[in-house]
């Protein structure tokens, strides 16, 4: 997957957002941060628990001018269902992109073909439309919102310092690394 560094893909798609069914296009987040979460299907195990957990931080990420679209490839009227007889999902606040031809899904290169579903993906995008961080996990591999807005927060101060690069583990407020000659082996 050579995605990293390369702008997305242009996408029209219906979500559900609170309570209400809106378009989305990526001309919504031209000039801003956004984080697409593909997940396999609603009404599943692992799925709500990640979901719920990016709800969890949704509004530390809104505060950071990040927005926030989970996708998978059931209609936005399923999201609806799964919001409104799940607790947690319930709470969730961000864009449920529902992507039934699979367009964006393949857009980003996370389809299963022959399943039509979607594999585990991140995608951090920048304002200009390009793509600085990207996970996928097996099926059974939940992820951890925490580290997502982690590596937001990193790809946010790299940014706006170039020349400065993030260490392993970097959390906000540390030290940053400017790489050089003189950094050569002593790392």
């Amino acid at each position: 997957m050579a995605l990293i560094n390369t702008e997305i893909k242009p996408f029209n798609a219906t979500a559900f957002k609170d309570g209400e069914f809106v378009e989305v296009s990526n001309k919504d987040i031209e000039g801003k941060w956004a984080v697409f979460f593909f997940y396999p299907a609603d009404f599943t195990f692992v799925c709500p628990t990640e979901l719920g957990d990016l709800a969890d931080h949704y509004e530390e990420l809104q505060k950071r001018g990040v927005e926030v679209f989970s996708v998978s490839t059931d209609t936005h009227f399923t999201h609806k269902a799964w919001h409104e007889t799940s607790d947690t999902i319930g709470k969730i606040k961000y864009g449920m992109i529902g992507d039934p031809t699979g367009e964006i899904t393949r857009n980003f290169e996370v389809m299963r073909e022959g399943q039509g579903l979607a594999d585990r993906g991140t995608f951090v995008v920048d304002p200009d439309g390009v793509i600085q961080v990207m996970e996928i996990t097996a099926e059974g591999v939940g992820r951890d919102a925490e580290e997502l807005v982690r590596k937001i927060k990193a790809a946010q101060y790299v940014r706006d310092n170039p020349g400065q690069v993030c260490p392993a583990a970097w959390k906000e407020g540390e030290d940053t690394l400017a790489p050089s000659l003189d950094l050569v082996g002593k790392i």
